[in-house]
C-alpha cells in the first residue's frame, strides 16, 4: 500500500516499542516499505493521522514483535523517518523502574540517559569523511518536546514522572540485581534496552527527539520475586492506554516544533 497524496504532512514520527507494535486511534492512509543507505528499517512506515495531525508510525521491533534490542537497525529506522519528512520523533519505551516513584504502569518522561550498550552501530559519521564531527549531546531529549508530553499527561490526570535518568543496557537479557545496584549508584532511575543509539542518531539528523517511557516492571532486586512476562504484560495493559492518550493529545503541538 502506498501513501495517499492527500495525506496530512507528517512532521511527527512515533517509534513504538514493546506493547506498542500498532497504534490504536491512528487513521491509516497508507504504508510504505523503504530501503535506506543503512539497510531496511524494522518494519514498513505506517502513515496516517492522529487527532488530525499527520504522523508516521514505526514498530521498533517489527510487526509482529521479533527483533531483539541489540539487533534493531536504529540507523535505518531514523533515516527512513527523516526521509519521510519527520522533524520530531517520540520514542516509546518499555522500561524497568529503579527509582521508588517509578513502579509498574508509571509513565516517565526522562531528561537524561547513560549509555551502557556496546557493539551497536551508533553514528552516521563513519567511513570516508571530510572531517570529524562531534555533536553536543548534553541534553539528549528536546526540552520543548518534553514539556509538551508532561503538560498533556498532567492535563489528562495521568501519573507521570517529569524527570529520570534512563540507563540503556545491551539486552536482550534482563539485568542482575548487582547490575541494577550499580546503575542506581550511577544515578539511573529507570532501565531499558532501546534508548540508545536511537536518541543520538536523531540528533545527528537534526531531528527533535523525546522519550515517553512506560514502566512495566520493577528492576531486578527491587522486589523479592523474579520478573515474569505475566507481570510485564499486566503493566502494559494497565499503562499503555495512558501512553496513547498522551500521544494523541500531544501530536498537534509536537508537529509545530
Amino acid at each position: 500500500m502506498t501513501v495517499s497524496s492527500s495525506a496530512s504532512p507528517c512532521r511527527v514520527g512515533i517509534i513504538g516499542g514493546t506493547g506498542l507494535t500498532q497504534l490504536s486511534g491512528l487513521s491509516i492512509s497508507g504504508e510504505r516499505e523503504v530501503d535506506t543507505p543503512w539497510g531496511e528499517p524494522s518494519a514498513p512506515l505506517v502513515f496516517g493521522t492522529l487527532d488530525g495531525q499527520g504522523v508516521v508510525f514505526l514498530a521498533r521491533h517489527g510487526d509482529p514483535h521479533r527483533i531483539p534490542p541489540h539487533q534493531v537497525n536504529y540507523r535505518a529506522n531514523l533515516w527512513a523517518l527523516r526521509e519521510a519528512g519527520v522533524e520530531t520523533v517520540v520514542g516509546v519505551n518499555a522500561v524497568g523502574g529503579i527509582h521508588s516513584e517509578m513502579g509498574p504502569a508509571r509513565v516517565v518522561v526522562p531528561d537524561q540517559l547513560i549509555d551502557y550498550t556496546w557493539g551497536r552501530p551508533s553514528t552516521y559519521f563513519e567511513g570516508e569523511l571530510e572531517s570529524t564531527t562531534h555533536i553536543d549531546f548534553t541534553h539528549p531529549y528536546t526540552p520543548k518536546a518534553r514539556e509538551i508530553l508532561i503538560e498533556k499527561a498532567r492535563a489528562a490526570g495521568l501519573g507521570c514522572s517529569d524527570f529520570g535518568v534512563y540507563a540503556a543496557t545491551q539486552g536482550p537479557r534482563l539485568e542482575t540485581a548487582a547490575e541494577i545496584r550499580r546503575l542506581e549508584r550511577d544515578g539511573c532511575d529507570l532501565v531499558g534496552m532501546t534508548g540508545m543509539p536511537e536518541a543520538v542518531l536523531a540528533m545527528e539528523l537534526k531531528m527533535n527527539y523525546v522519550c515517553l517511557a512506560l514502566v512495566v516492571n520493577w528492576a531486578a532486586g527491587k522486589t523479592d520475586h523474579i520478573i515474569t512476562m505475566e507481570e510485564i504484560d499486566a503493566a502494559i495493559d494497565q499503562g499503555m492506554s495512558g501512553v496513547k492518550r498522551i500521544l494523541a493529545d500531544s501530536v498537534a503541538e509536537l508537529g509545530s516544533l
